[in-house]
């Protein structure tokens, strides 16, 4: 494994910032380059030297996001719903501006999507089918409303500012993906 410069490492965390704090205030669409390298206070050449356009830097960060909640999901998911479910919260609260953003935004629609993927490939294996209380509903239909469901769960949680603790929610969203799955 090759290690990151801590140079290069810092220059791309300043610009994955800098579209998210762009995104907060207008379109995707609306950002030039020129908008990305001001924010984050570089040479427009620095941003090519990293990533091949904005789209590319979009892609990057929302991937690097993903995958830090795929690795949770390799201990998290070991755990009952409540409790496995606490880190992903507490991942969305410490990323709120991103998630916020995301989510909010016009420009990036792919990111639901790509976080409902996410979730309905996490839930697949996990319908009750044993107690009988399942058995005659369609695997797809039941992940697919189950996926759909938290998502937006987290969505309202996240555009509601937070309303009540990532705790609380794990223990409620959890009830509820016991009482569906």
């Amino acid at each position: 494994m090759v290690k990151l410069d801590r140079r290069v490492a810092k220059t791309q965390e300043a610009l994955k910032k800098a579209v998210i704090d762009l995104m907060s205030i207008k379109s995707f669409d609306e950002i030039t380059i020129q908008d990305i390298a001001d924010q984050a206070n570089v040479n427009r050449g620095t941003i090519y030297l990293h990533y091949q356009d904005k789209y590319d830097l979009l892609d990057k960060l929302i991937e690097s996001h993903m995958n830090e909640l795929g690795a949770m999901d390799e201990w998290a998911c070991k755990l009952d719903w409540s409790n496995g479910l606490v880190p992903f919260f507490e991942y969305f609260e410490n990323n709120h501006l991103f998630f916020s953003t995301m989510l909010a935004s016009k420009g990036a629609p792919s990111f639901r999507n790509r976080l409902l993927d996410y979730v309905m490939e996490g839930f697949k294996g996990e319908i009750d089918r044993e107690s009988g209380r399942n058995a005659d509903l369609n695997e797809d239909v039941m992940l697919e409303y189950t996926a759909t469901a938290y998502v937006g769960v987290i969505e309202w949680w996240i555009r509601n500012n937070m309303p009540y603790p990532p705790q609380m929610m794990a223990r409620q969203v959890g009830a509820l993906l016991e009482r569906s799955l």
